[in-house]
């Protein structure tokens, strides 16, 4: 199956990533690393990068639309893994597609899911 997040990344580049700062590795072995955050508040961490007009969370790797990759998507906050995007699991995600829009991609439809994989395999 073709996975459409790796073409895109725009949520990424669109939301702010928060979470509590007991996900971080300050708290949780193999948790988010810290330095790659910054305080929000007396609970909460911020990915660097994701809290300004223009956000881009730095562990984003790649180009929006293009190819993209989390450089930490094993330990990435729950916020990232809670996200799912538009019709994974046959229901819509608005924020995804506003995210998407925002960066000139066109919405996900159920049927992107649906589409064979067109990545070669690993040997």
């Amino acid at each position: 199956m073709v996975n459409p997040c790796l073409d895109c990344g725009a949520c990424c580049a669109f939301f702010r990533a928060s979470f509590y700062w007991a996900e971080s590795d300050l708290a949780t072995e193999g948790g988010v690393p810290a330095e790659l955050t910054e305080k929000l508040n007396d609970f909460r961490m911020v990915m660097k990068g994701s809290n300004g007009p223009a956000p881009r969370c730095i562990a984003l790797m790649g180009i929006i639309g293009k190819k993209v990759h989390c450089s930490i998507y094993e330990k990435r906050a729950s916020v990232c893994r809670d996200f799912q995007p538009a019709w994974l699991n046959g229901e819509p995600n608005e924020r995804c597609n506003k995210a998407r829009a925002h960066w000139g991609l066109p919405a996900l439809t159920p049927e992107v899911w649906n589409q064979p994989d067109n990545f070669p395999k690993a040997a």
